[in-house]
């Protein structure tokens, strides 16, 4: 485990894999900390350099007061991959960090090589909605939450099963300013226009029973990349590389040998 100070936060971050790998940075999502990873990570393939990091207000990194925005958090990944000395990383991004991706690629086009954006959308949800969300969670915490988020996030099939509690605990074990803190910094975020001007190779990764980010929205924001490629996963919710690791490894394996970063 190791820790950054950007000078805002302290996020905490690992790197796994040779110092000379291809870097790969792992972006998670909101209510979740970077083991949403883990059981993709063994399937990818060897010699890459992995990095994974928490998000301000999530896992083990520091919670700041208030409410965030998307700016905060690009330039938090931003100062923490120039820290690591990282250059044309594939960066891969889930909901939030699908964001993350698309404002840093926007904003540092020599950091990113290629993205790929799973579960996410220039824009999620309105501005109500969020407000609505967060005055739960002021209310009832995150607990308060949790079961209608376990039913965006997973397929049926996985809800009946005892690894639904471990995610359900995860969630709910977040910090509730952090919640709030980004779920503030999705609601005012509207990447439309920036994320039509990238140009650079990039995946669009859905669930077929995704309930946060439907399909077609992703799809919809992968349209506004010119030459993007778009997979669907079924029987997967919001976030495949739980529920269907074997597919989402090897769709994404396959995307880093098509942009020759394997």
């Amino acid at each position: 485990m190791k820790t950054f100070d950007t000078g805002d936060v302290r996020l905490h971050y690992r790197v796994d894999g040779p110092d000379d790998g291809a870097p790969v940075v792992f972006a998670n999502s909101l209510g979740t900390d970077m083991r949403l990873w883990d059981p993709i990570l063994p399937m990818l393939p060897k010699g890459l350099r992995i990095i994974r990091f928490d998000k301000r207000g999530h896992g083990l990194s520091s919670c700041p007061a208030g409410n965030y925005s998307m700016g905060s958090l690009v330039t938090d990944t931003e100062r923490l991959l120039d820290h690591l000395g990282v250059k044309e990383c594939v960066f891969v991004g889930l909901s939030i960090g699908g964001m993350i991706a698309q404002g840093l690629a926007v904003k540092r086009l020599d950091l990113i090589r290629a993205v790929v954006l799973s579960n996410t959308a220039a824009k999620i949800g309105n501005a109500e909605m969020w407000a609505e969300r967060i005055g739960d969670v002021r209310k009832g915490g995150i607990e308060a939450l949790a079961d209608a988020v376990m039913e965006r996030w997973f397929a049926t099939q996985f809800r009946a099963t005892p690894e639904l509690e471990l995610w359900r605990n995860m969630l709910a074990r977040q910090d509730d300013n952090g919640y709030i803190g980004c779920a503030a910094a999705i609601s005012g975020t509207d990447f439309y226009t920036p994320t039509s001007g990238l140009r650079l190779p990039a995946l669009g990764i859905a669930g077929s029973e995704d309930g946060s980010t439907p399909p077609d929205l992703v799809r919809e924001t992968m349209d506004l990349i010119p030459g993007s490629k778009f997979h669907l996963i079924r029987k997967a919710g919001h976030l495949p590389c739980v529920e269907q690791p074997e597919e989402y490894a090897q769709v994404l394996t396959d995307f880093l040998k098509g942009v020759g970063h394997v």
